[in-house]
């Protein structure tokens, strides 16, 4: 039981940071983007190109815990997020004039499938590892074993989602974040540069789904499809703990990666997925808003 809660921790800290992505596009742009699922993709395979290069160690060119993965793991972030921000600048700026919500839905499954291809083009459809090394893990408890690697992916996944609160509380550009999300036309009324905003939720959504991909690499392995494969259970996550809330997209990637992992327990692990949304359905009939939310 202990591994399997271990193993669902370890999951939930990566929905976590791709769901906070998520419900901010949702809260602020007011559509659900599936295309985001990419940007994790993006994320885990720019850290690909650069780790050979930038990644040291006692394997050179390999990429694991250490300086090297703190310096892949900032540009990947910085790569992602410049592609994000380029991404709403070609195909979602313009749609955004129209007022249409299902347009910019629609336009995101394209893009979804461009930069799903973009990545098949460039790095090919074969399963990717940031070090083929065999991970040994270590006991931490009775029955718990982990690696070093997912341990700082816990622990940065934890730092990175208090940053973002004391940056949504804290500084000017969050409140304005948070006044945007609110009603957008009252804050550009009051002076809020809602284009800047725009532009952050981006940034912000990029970069922690970079990080979020980069982690899915480490921790399990990269292919093609894997932004696919986890923008489901990401969604699930971010409508459990309710949609428009950060700290409800939070706690839903945590619940979300602790169902899927001890499901195995009892079913075959390819209905994992399944569970996901048994529990978002369950959650939902208690609780139509979701956990944290105000609607859903």
């Amino acid at each position: 039981m202990g591994q399997y809660i271990a193993d669902g921790i370890i999951l939930g800290a990566t929905l976590s940071l791709g769901a906070i992505g998520l419900t901010l596009t949702f809260n602020i742009l007011r559509f659900a983007n599936f295309a985001h699922g990419e940007l994790l993709t993006f994320g885990a395979y720019f850290g690909l190109a650069l780790a050979g290069p930038l990644a040291f160690g006692p394997n050179i060119g390999s990429l694991t815990f250490g300086w090297g993965f703190l310096l892949v793991l900032v540009l990947a972030a910085v790569l992602t997020a410049g592609l994000a921000v380029l991404i709403d600048f070609i195909v979602f700026r313009v749609l955004r004039r129209s007022d249409v919500a299902v347009a910019l839905v629609i336009a995101s499954f394209g893009a979804s499938l461009m930069l799903r291809n973009v990545v098949v083009f460039i790095w090919g459809p074969q399963p990717e590892y940031y070090s083929r090394a065999i991970a040994i893990a270590k006991p931490i408890l009775p029955g718990v074993r982990v690696t070093s690697d997912e341990i700082f992916v816990v622990v940065l996944a934890a730092v990175l989602m208090v940053a973002l609160h004391l940056f949504l509380t804290r500084t000017r550009l969050g409140k304005a974040m948070r006044a945007v999300s609110d009603n957008a036309l009252l804050a550009q009324v009051t002076g809020v540069n809602v284009t800047n905003v725009i532009r952050m939720v981006w940034v912000v959504g990029g970069t922690l789904a970079a990080i979020g991909g980069v982690f899915y690499g480490l921790t399990v392995q990269m292919i093609p499809t894997m932004g696919f494969t986890l923008i489901l259970p990401m969604f699930a996550a971010a409508i459990l703990g309710g949609i428009g809330s950060v700290y409800g997209a939070v706690l839903g990637g945590m619940v979300i990666g602790l169902a899927e992992s001890m499901s195995v327990m009892w079913i075959d692990p390819g209905y994992k997925p399944a569970v996901a949304f048994a529990l978002m359905f369950l959650i939902l009939l208690i609780l139509p808003s979701g956990i944290l939310g105000e609607r859903a």
